[in-house]
């Protein structure tokens, strides 16, 4: 018996990163922990720690209506953030391998003032 993996579409850091640049028509969504995003995340990713998006909380304001992108340290709290958006009507697809993978693809990575950043 085959198992297959319902759900959002999973896409590449490099995918990630055309889809949500200058050019792209989607958000990155981080859904990693207030200290993770503090110490390191993409520069044009807007925050919402999955902990509070399970609870029900709101997009951020510029993501409502938007195609998703949605990122965490290494795919596993994105795919479920990704599954609950899409129960929710977005059109959203998640990263694999997550901030691990863009930061290890060479894509910039800042801390919350601005700055090189890191992995936490």
């Amino acid at each position: 018996m085959f198992l297959f993996r319902r759900g959002p579409k999973r896409v590449t850091v490099q995918q990630a990163a055309e889809r949500t640049g200058a050019e792209g028509d989607a958000v990155l969504l981080d859904v990693r922990e207030q200290r993770e995003w503090r110490v390191g995340h993409a520069p044009h990713a807007v925050h919402l720690p999955l902990t509070l998006l399970a609870a029900g909380a709101a997009l951020p304001n510029v993501a409502q209506g938007r195609r998703l992108v949605v990122i965490c340290r290494s795919g596993g709290r994105s795919r479920r953030a990704a599954v609950l958006l899409a129960g929710r009507g977005a059109d959203v697809v998640d990263v694999a391998g997550g901030m691990q993978a863009w930061a290890a693809a060479g894509l910039p990575v800042v801390e919350r003032r601005g700055r090189a950043g890191s992995m936490a």
